[in-house]
């Protein structure tokens, strides 16, 4: 259980997961495209035109986490962070002045790389490495953050942009990251954590054969390559529900604002989510419970499919919630899982970068599934069918490593 025990006596540790997890909203999706109005009538885009350079700058950003993300396991968490987030704040600077089209694509890329990319990254690192016995409650509630952030930037950015210039916005922007975030993480984080205690903390570090795995050793095991469509399906689809929120309101005859104020139920159920399945992986392990992660998402897309009450948003939207919450407890942990923490940052930032791909891919693939006159809601069957599937193919491919995860290599 999630006691208070627990929070305090590691409440440093768990904090700063959470501000990395909080900072990362200013590079996600869900953030970017509350400027999307903005930006088309600013740089005179097309919504095709917006959609292609916000699927090439993620691309790039994904191809750059994979050459970067060993960073983590060799600069000191603290130092690491601190950078990025500086980083960041820079970028909020820069998105602010852009005048044309290119800087614009750089500062995209810079926000995807440094928010949705490092900061995610390096929360996700910290917290497998830093936890080992009580490593899904960690995990869960660091990735609060995401919540906290989707749940409460949007109304805030909203009411801003009535109040003040989209640019002056991203100068506020950055002057949260820098004079909030930045000097509070520094203050709150002092040192490393180590897993110390009982047999459990101690044994559970390692992965597959009681060893540590090298990245070279991961890029030549099957069960990495099998798993990576799999975890692609919740950042591809769950990307896309959220990029187009627009054209889903229209098509649904409902408002922008009846539709985000689902994003309310999206934070409070990434929340419950999270706390459910970091309890469940503490009790068995991410191998067993992980293709359970995408169920809500198969509902979630369902119910948009076929129904068109108001309280669809709220449904739509919480199931994605649900789903993010769940993979944000879990899916750090399955690495660890399954190769050890030593070489974690470096195993991660293969998967990570696979992940930002498949967030581009969803907006881009079905952004020209729509200009070729396929309603978003008509794709939901397709998109809910792939979920599905996925979620069997993880259950049966996981299944033997469960049954003798440590001491059976495959």
């Amino acid at each position: 259980m999630l006691s208070f025990r627990f929070l305090s006596d590691n409440a440093r540790w768990l904090f700063a997961g959470l501000i990395l997890a909080f900072g990362s909203s200013f590079g996600q999706t869900f953030f970017i495209s509350l400027f999307g109005g903005e930006y088309r009538r600013e740089l005179g885009l097309s919504d095709g035109e917006f959609g292609l350079l916000y699927t090439g700058a993620t691309l790039c950003s994904a191809l750059l986490l994979v050459n970067t993300g060993w960073i983590a396991d060799r600069v000191p968490m603290r130092r690491l962070g601190a950078m990025v987030l500086a980083g960041l704040a820079g970028v909020c600077v820069l998105m602010s002045q852009v005048q044309n089209i290119w800087v614009f694509a750089f500062a995209i890329f810079g926000l995807r790389y440094a928010g949705q990319g490092m900061l995610s990254h390096i929360e996700v690192t910290a917290i497998a490495r830093w936890f080992a016995a009580s490593r899904g409650r960690a995990l869960a509630v660091a990735s609060w953050g995401h919540p906290l952030g989707e749940g409460m930037l949007p109304p805030l950015i909203a009411w801003m942009l009535t109040q003040m210039a989209w640019r002056s916005v991203w100068m506020a922007c950055a002057a949260i990251v820098l004079l909030v975030l930045l000097p509070l993480y520094v203050f709150i984080l002092k040192g490393e954590r180590v897993p110390e205690g009982d047999e459990a903390e101690r044994k559970v570090v390692t992965g597959i054969g009681g060893r540590h795995w090298t990245r070279p050793e991961v890029l030549r095991h099957r069960v990495f390559w099998l798993l990576i469509p799999a975890l692609m399906a919740s950042p591809m689809v769950g990307t896309a529900g959220l990029f187009h929120q627009a054209h889903i309101a229209e098509i649904k005859d409902w408002t922008l604002l009846q539709f985000t104020a689902g994003f309310t139920s999206y934070a409070i159920l990434s929340i419950i989510f999270s706390l459910i399945f970091g309890m469940l992986l503490d009790r068995f392990s991410a191998l067993a419970v992980l293709p359970f992660t995408l169920i809500p998402l198969t509902s979630g897309m369902l119910a948009l499919a076929y129904f068109d009450g108001l309280w669809v948003p709220h449904y739509f939207l919480g199931m994605i919630g649900a789903t993010a919450g769940a993979n944000g407890a879990v899916s750090g942990a399955m690495w660890a899982e399954l190769y050890g923490t030593r070489h974690l940052g470096s195993i991660r930032s293969l998967s990570m970068a696979a992940m930002v791909f498949s967030s581009a891919v969803g907006p881009g693939l079905t952004g020209a599934l729509i200009d070729f006159g396929i309603p978003f809601d008509v794709q939901c069957v397709a998109l809910a069918a792939y979920v599905a599937i996925m979620a069997v193919w993880m259950f049966f491919l996981l299944r033997p490593l469960v049954d003798a995860r440590g001491t059976v290599s495959v």
